[in-house]
């Protein structure tokens, strides 16, 4: 029986001799690459801390000693030795866990986390907590490099230095985020490690921390060493360790930002096994705006830590200075477009709709407030986006649609999108949000000629009457087959709206619907509360119209099958041509 078969709490950690413990970190690593390479996963920040996460929990004690991760995509090791190693062991257990902490799994987990920088002051609160209730106790916060470029952190490392009791912070420094690292703090980084953490110029100890160094993050010996000397503390400490991302697989040692996360791969060859379609909106985009900034050198691409949805490597390297990451930090690049908007730059900022939440304020107050026209290209946002409970995208249409002065559009296909994506760079009236539609490229073939000056007219793409449908963005599909269904099967010749404003109602065309319309059915990709058939049910109250709202419940749902999600919410073809003709029998509309 392998050691790490006999792991069933870090209790059965710390009966083990040194020769055991660096036999669990080789078992463990082994496991941890055949599952991703079987069933993907976050690779290279959970092969780089096999080492740190057996050493924290032979060190120390959890659950009583409270480990907090930032992201908490690295806790992999940690779910292995906290009772759940099955989820990594047999491939019939993979979907067991998800691949971030979750307090419903273990007493191991604190929060569920899968946002950067919030680690610190997540611990700072825990261990005022423990203050307050006159406990003793170690408060491990395990926070990446990459996250230290987030607001968040550096107010947490503020506040836990004000506080003085016990905390330590382990900065685990690969010198990389998805991508390379970018912001003034990364050069004191590279300074410590260069001088062996011996440098004058020590950020961390300028604010007030017990600083300690250990240049390989990747000895177990040394990390065991150096963690029996913080433990108990009385006072903020702070461990700097410098390890190496993807470690133990040549190939995510070779290549950081392929091997940050991903689908099934090769062992023998580094290859995912998925080929990737060349025909996506993302590749669109691409060529779109590279095409764009070499005509215009006031356009500049912004984003926070996730350059790949916009650029590769080579690509970033060909705009140059006209791309910018400014590190995990959304509310910064929020904020940093509407100055560049306001000084005659073009500002492009592509973020997932899921960290976009972070940025409500400098959203409302910074860019629509004071109505600049910067671009925010919204990515993922869909139910068939990221489906773990703490990356969701389906929260931005309420989120951004009733922000004064944004303009948000949804568009439906290549067509209406590079209109859509062209003009908002050019125009200088308004910010602009564009919902970049998720799931396969959908082309017309035909130009898509809207005048968007003509701001909130929605499309009428089939004129029929008693019943309309509104498609809003991802989900125009669904309603053309409601249509077609309705047709063939009921002989029910419904209107086809394409509302490609969904910050605004086109109340002209809702209006003109009360004359030959008894019913209206609007389908949403994200939560049905506070979206925009809500805001048409509101506009058509007080008529004699009937309104029936298709979308998702406000809830975070949690690794889910898109389709059957879908279904349970009644966004199904079926359940909506069923319900539309059940509303015709109630009123005996005339079809």
């Amino acid at each position: 029986m392998m050691i790490i078969e006999k792991i069933e709490s870090p209790k059965d950690v710390k009966k083990l001799t040194n020769d055991e413990l660096n036999i669990l970190v080789k078992e463990a690593r082994t496991a941890l690459l055949e599952k991703i390479s079987r069933h993907g996963g976050h690779n290279g920040p959970n092969l780089g801390v096999v080492e740190l996460t057996v050493a924290m929990h032979y060190v120390f004690q959890s659950p009583v000693d409270k480990f907090i991760f930032d992201v908490s995509h690295q806790t992999y090791i940690h779910k292995m030795l906290t009772g759940r190693k099955e989820a990594f062991l047999d491939s019939a257990h993979y979907d067991d866990v998800s691949g971030y902490t979750n307090p419903k799994e273990s007493e191991h987990d604190l929060f569920t986390i899968g946002h950067t920088s919030t680690s610190l002051s997540l611990a700072n609160g825990v261990a005022k907590a423990r203050d307050l209730k006159k406990e003793t106790s170690n408060v491990v916060a395990v926070i990446g490099d990459g996250s230290l470029s987030g607001g968040l952190a550096f107010e947490g490392l503020n506040n836990i230095v004000e506080q003085g009791t016990n905390t330590i912070v382990i900065v685990n420094d690969n010198d990389q985020s998805i991508a390379e690292n970018y912001g003034g703090i990364y050069k004191n980084l590279r300074t410590l490690r260069e001088t062996n953490g011996e440098a004058a110029d020590n950020f961390f100890k300028a604010l007030g921390f017990d600083y300690y160094y250990l240049e390989d993050g990747n000895d177990l010996e040394a990390l065991i060493s150096v963690l029996k000397q913080v433990k108990d503390k009385e006072h903020p400490v702070l461990l700097h360790i410098h390890t190496m991302k993807g470690k133990g697989f040549k190939f995510a040692e070779e290549n950081h930002e392929k091997f940050h996360a991903g689908g099934p791969f090769s062992l023998e060859t580094g290859e995912y096994l998925q080929a990737t379609n060349p025909l996506t909106y993302n590749k669109v985009t691409t060529d779109f705006l590279i095409e764009k900034m070499k005509n215009d050198p006031t356009v500049v691409t912004v984003n926070a830590g996730t350059p790949m949805i916009l650029f590769n490597q080579a690509e970033r390297e060909e705009v140059g200075q006209q791309f910018v990451d400014v590190g995990i930090a959304e509310e910064h690049a929020a904020t940093m477009a509407t100055g560049l908007a306001k000084n005659g730059a073009k500002p492009v900022w592509a973020v997932f709709s899921t960290f976009m939440q972070r940025t409500y304020d400098q959203i409302s107050h910074d860019l629509a407030l004071n109505n600049q026209a910067a671009t925010i290209l919204v990515y993922g946002a869909s139910v068939n986006g990221m489906n773990d409970e703490s990356h969701l995208g389906i929260f931005d249409i309420p989120f951004l649609s009733h922000i004064p002065n944004l303009v948000y559009l949804a568009p439906t296909n290549k067509e209406e999108y590079l209109a859509m994506l062209d003009w908002s760079i050019d125009q200088t009236n308004h910010p602009v949000a564009i919902r970049v539609p998720v799931g396969p490229l959908k082309e017309t073939g035909i130009p898509d000629e809207t005048d968007y000056e003509n701001l909130n007219k929605n499309q009428v793409t089939q004129t029929g009457s008693d019943v309309a449908l509104i498609g809003v963005g991802n989900l125009y599909g669904l309603a053309e087959e409601v249509a077609e269904n309705l047709e063939k099967k009921h002989q029910i010749k419904a209107t086809i709206i394409n509302p490609k404003f969904i910050s605004e109602l086109d109340t002209d065309l809702l209006d003109s619907l009360e004359t030959n319309h008894r019913l209206v059915v609007t389908m949403e990709d994200g939560i049905i509360s506070g979206g925009y058939g809500q805001t048409v049910a509101s506009y058509l109250g007080n008529t004699h119209v009937k309104v029936q709202n298709y979308g998702l419940d406000k809830a975070f749902h949690d690794r889910y099958k898109a389709t059957e999600l879908l279904a349970e919410n009644g966004v199904t073809v079926e359940n909506i041509c069923n319900q539309i003709l059940n509303v015709s029998r109630e009123t005996n509309l005339s079809m």
